[in-house]
This record gives structure tokens, C-alpha cells and sequence, in this order.
């Protein structure tokens, strides 16, 4: 089976978030499909693509998701985002050992670790440590959507959810983590909404078991 790969490339000019997949920043980035999706799910089956970009200090992304039965409930920092209506990219730097969970739920809450040790406990996984919320302010996104849907929303809708992720925030956990030509990194990219109407659980790269957390599972993302 062919490893999936994704080309991230440098940008002059910052995305400025303002949450639209059309913006000229992102109009000529090639988007990946988060489209492979878990037997264990519903039969819905959202359209989600993810768009990246980088420079010196910050990597950017934007997803897009064509979505229906639409949850967003959860608006704290740290708390269980991926209940909700939820896309996520899992990141391993390449001098990194461990690796890096950006959970976002479509309200913009955030959900994030830096996990060594993905084994599975009673508790959990076996050694992660938490984003801090310093880390929470310092990460930029914006939804098109409100921070709260609640009732869910059935219509079919489209959403978006950009981001804006600085590289001092890993440097904290990974101080060598660095973005630039020639780079290597592994990740995964998820969508996800457990406590939905329609539950379902999608990736980018295949996964031998319904578990996200699983780097032997991740992609390459090779910079530019």
C-alpha cells in the first residue's frame, strides 16, 4: 500500500484566518481528503479536506467540511471536543519522539496533548502531557460557525475551521522542531463526532483499528 504523503509549502504572505477556503492564500493549495472512513460509524459520511501551508514561525491549515447532524457543545479548553462535531491533525515534528494532538470541535474549542506514549490504560493513554492554556491563546483559529450549536444542526451544511499554529508552542515540548525545506514530519488528520446524532470516525491515513492515537497509522508531510 502506498505510504500517504502531503506537500506542505512555504507561503510570503500569512493566511489572515478569516475562515474561507476560497481566500486567495489558500485557492491554489492542494487539499488532502480526510475520507477514509471506520466500518464502526453511521452511514453519514462528511466531505472533509484540510489545506496547509508554513513559514519560519507558524504552520497554517484550514479544513472544510460538508457535514449534516452538526453537535457543538463543549467551549472550554481541554474538555472532550471530539464528543462534538470535531476535526483534528496529529503531528509528529522530525526530531521529535512523541507527538503532538490538535482537536478541534467546529465551535473552535481545542483539545491538545503532547503524547509519548500512546498505550492505552484504564485512565487513558499511558504518558502525555497537557497544552497548557497559555498554549490555548497563543494558537489562532476561527470557525464559521458559532461556539455553541446545540440543539444539532440536521440541515446539510458546510463549515470551516482555520488555524494558526506557532512553532514555539512545540518548541515548549520539542525544542529541535523546526518547519523548512527538505523536512520530514508524520501526522494524521481525523474527522470525527461521537455523541452526534451520526456518529463516525474518518482519517486521512487508513487505521488498522478504531484509534485515533495510533503513529504507526500516521502519513509523511514533506515541507518545501
Amino acid at each position: 500500500m502506498n505510504e500517504n504523503r502531503y506537500t506542505v509549502c512555504r507561503t510570503a504572505q500569512p493566511p489572515s484566518l478569516p475562515g474561507r477556503w476560497e481566500d486567495h492564500v489558500w485557492e491554489t493549495v492542494k487539499p488532502l481528503a480526510i475520507a477514509c472512513f471506520r466500518p464502526e460509524g453511521s452511514k453519514h459520511r462528511p466531505r472533509t479536506e484540510c489545506r496547509l501551508l508554513y513559514d519560519t514561525e507558524t504552520l497554517y491549515g484550514i479544513f472544510r467540511v460538508e457535514d449534516r447532524y452538526v453537535l457543538s457543545v463543549h467551549t472550554g479548553f481541554q474538555s472532550p471536543v471530539w464528543r462534538d462535531s470535531c476535526v483534528e491533525i496529529f503531528l509528529q515534528p522530525e526530531s521529535g519522539f512523541g507527538y503532538f494532538n490538535f482537536e478541534f470541535n467546529c465551535g473552535g474549542a481545542l483539545l491538545s496533548s503532547y503524547v509519548t506514549d500512546s498505550a492505552r490504560t484504564d485512565a487513558g493513554l499511558k504518558a502525555f502531557v497537557p497544552l497548557s492554556a497559555e498554549d490555548d491563546r497563543q494558537i489562532r483559529r476561527l470557525s464559521s460557525l458559532p461556539t455553541l450549536v446545540d440543539p444539532e444542526m440536521t440541515a446539510p451544511t458546510v463549515w470551516t475551521l482555520e488555524f494558526a499554529l506557532p512553532l514555539a508552542v512545540l518548541n515548549r515540548y520539542v525544542p529541535e522542531a523546526k518547519a523548512h525545506p527538505g523536512q520530514l514530519w508524520r501526522a494524521n488528520f481525523y474527522k470525527c463526532g461521537n455523541d452526534t446524532s451520526h456518529p463516525h470516525w474518518a482519517s486521512w491515513a487508513p487505521l488498522a483499528a478504531r484509534n485515533f492515537h495510533d503513529p504507526a497509522s500516521f502519513g509523511t508531510l514533506e515541507f518545501c
